[in-house]
């Protein structure tokens, strides 16, 4: 058996707070054993489920543990680049919230850390740890649609109101693509494995982010059009259009919050199976497939290389725009 992997997380975020330090504690291989804040009241909600959690009063001391093998990095986008280079430099594990870089190019300098330091570091990108997920990519490599013909993608919600949120601020990389685009064109990349070759897109921009983009793009092998939004009514889903059927997923990237994981698979005849996954949570299989490529040297499934193609899509999306 092997000894846990010892978890730090930098900085007590409220997604920390709610789901990946929970994550880090409930996973098997995993050991939730720091945070590093310096308000030692937002460490008590962490305490709350994990009493035993040592607090540091700065990321510098977190890193500065050598009990501490792998962090989480839960910061501001603008930040997880620095945070990611100096875990790593500080001989850490990574497993950072997305998106990891704000470009690109920003993925290059990780990787080269990455493979410098020999240690693995990686996207906190947990929908390809789902098994909707990987049914989704065994359905369509196994022909079950038939030729894949059309993707659609949505994920939309509506933030407006809590205009501190990072999320809502351009000079913290806020914006609605960054944060949730990210599910929209991954998603279509991880089930069919392949890359635009064509991008356009339209943008609708308030105080210098984007609250509602609409991508089109040609893939080698199919068409693809998606919109994401933080300004629109809760909305998310996957359609996978082929000329023999169609796959659908209902909850594709908050399964359990936003509803239950179902992958309905509608094929000739109007005949639909559905396979639900109403306890699987990504968030844990995460830490637990992190955990094994750590202990054991397991390929781990969502690579820096796979992200990095992500962002490169969004960067395309970004940079081609028009203005609604």
């Amino acid at each position: 058996m092997h000894i846990p992997v010892q978890w730090g997380v930098l900085g007590a975020a409220k997604f920390a707070r709610q789901f990946m330090a929970p994550a880090i504690h409930a996973a098997h291989g995993a050991r939730l054993a720091g945070l590093a804040t310096s308000d030692a009241a937002k460490a008590e909600p962490f305490r709350a489920f994990c009493s035993d959690l040592v607090v540091y009063d700065s990321y510098d001391a977190l890193l500065a543990d050598p009990q501490i093998e792998a962090v989480y990095i839960p910061l501001p986008n603008h930040l997880h680049v620095e945070w990611s280079l100096k875990a790593l430099d500080a001989g850490k594990h990574v497993l950072c919230e997305k998106p990891m870089a704000m470009t690109g190019a920003e993925f290059d300098t990780l990787i080269q850390k990455r493979d410098k330091t020999g240690l693995l570091a990686a996207e906190a990108y947990m929908i390809v740890h789902h098994p909707q997920w990987q049914l989704v990519r065994k359905l369509i490599s196994d022909g079950a649609i038939g030729k894949l013909v059309h993707v659609t993608g949505a994920f939309s919600f509506d933030n407006r109101a809590d205009t501190g949120n990072i999320r809502n601020r351009a000079e913290t990389g806020g914006g609605g693509l960054r944060d949730i685009g990210v599910y929209v064109i991954g998603g279509a990349r991880f089930a069919t494995g392949q890359e635009p070759v064509r991008v356009e897109s339209a943008i609708r921009w308030q105080d210098g982010i984007d609250t509602f983009t609409e991508i089109r793009a040609q893939f080698p092998d199919f068409t693809y059009s998606a919109y994401v939004s933080i300004r629109m009514h809760p909305h998310q889903e996957m359609v996978f259009h082929g000329e023999g059927g169609v796959i659908r997923l209902t909850a594709p990237f908050n399964a359990r919050v936003f509803g239950e994981a179902r992958v309905e698979l509608h094929r000739p005849g109007l005949e639909v199976q559905v396979t639900r996954f109403p306890g699987d949570d990504h968030y844990k299989l995460q830490v637990e497939a992190f955990c094994r490529s750590v202990r054991e040297g397991v390929k781990y499934p969502c690579p820096l290389e796979f992200s990095r193609g992500t962002q490169e899509m969004i960067d395309r999306v970004l940079e081609g725009a028009v203005s609604l």
